[in-house]
């Protein structure tokens, strides 16, 4: 094995703790033959264990002594002195094994707790798009239902200006309320202009072009001035922002009222 392999897979860990097969423990031993920089890692892990197992060890009952000696005293047979620190490493071991474990579930919960925030994170974010859809499904609901009834009233009059020679494409159809005094157009079907260009609707009262209003190019239903006493509705082609008078070679459509 490699030395960055063994580090970044923490085999090391893995080989103090006795969870490697037979075979990945003398290939670690190898490497720690080669890399003395290994083994010098290896004993700072083990180092960390055994402290770590020491912090977290369980204190002895103050009567367990008195009886162990008072056993040792009575005994027959011959005691043997067997070194503290092998009869201890196996225990710092399991100790060191169970805070291992105890580690590893923490940081599992970690990762866990941080990947529920993410999705719940992408979960805010799509409701928050889906309430923005539906406010704008609200709105444009609301804006239609405002045009249905405003041009279904039973008092409006349906007039098409259709294109003349200059514009043969165009149409609008514009409803008429008198009774409530509105002025609705329909432009959907209204060629788009350029930029320094806008279509202006005119009124014509007694042989005098009345502006309308500038129609708005993004839009496909609007609301236009109503003036009183209108004979007929003109559009034109005038420059971008409206003229005070219309110009009449560009003009494109016109319908008489009844």
């Amino acid at each position: 094995m490699e030395k960055t392999y063994i580090l970044e897979n923490g085999l090391l860990e893995r080989y103090v703790l006795g969870e490697l097969s037979k075979v990945e423990n003398q290939q670690i031993e190898a490497a720690l033959n080669k890399y003395p920089e290994l083994k010098t890692e290896l004993e700072a892990i083990e180092t960390s264990f055994e402290t770590l197992a020491i912090e977290n060890a369980i204190d002895v009952p103050t009567s367990v002594k008195p009886e162990l000696l008072k056993n040792i005293s009575n005994a027959t047979s011959k005691v043997v002195s067997i070194s503290s620190q092998n009869t201890l490493r196996p225990y710092l071991k399991i100790t060191a094994g169970i805070a291992a474990v105890f580690c590893i579930g923490l940081i599992y919960m970690f990762t866990q707790l941080n990947a529920t925030k993410k999705q719940l994170r992408v979960v805010e974010e799509e409701n928050t798009k889906l309430n923005r859809n539906i406010e704008n499904l609200n709105n444009y609901l609301m804006e239609t239902n405002k045009w249905y009834v405003a041009i279904n009233d039973p008092d409006v009059q349906k007039y098409v200006l259709k294109g003349n020679a200059l514009m043969p494409e165009a149409t609008v159809i514009s409803y008429v309320n008198d009774a409530k005094k509105s002025v609705v157009i329909n432009t959907k079907r209204l060629p788009k202009l350029d930029a320094d260009h806008d279509y202006q609707m005119w009124a014509d009262v007694e042989g005098e072009m009345i502006n309308m209003g500038i129609i708005d190019r993004n839009k496909d239903m609007l609301a236009m001035n109503y003036i009183d006493n209108t004979e007929s509705l003109n559009i034109t082609i005038e420059p971008a922002g409206g003229n005070d008078h219309p110009t009449v070679s560009q003009l494109i459509t016109n319908v008489y009222l009844k």
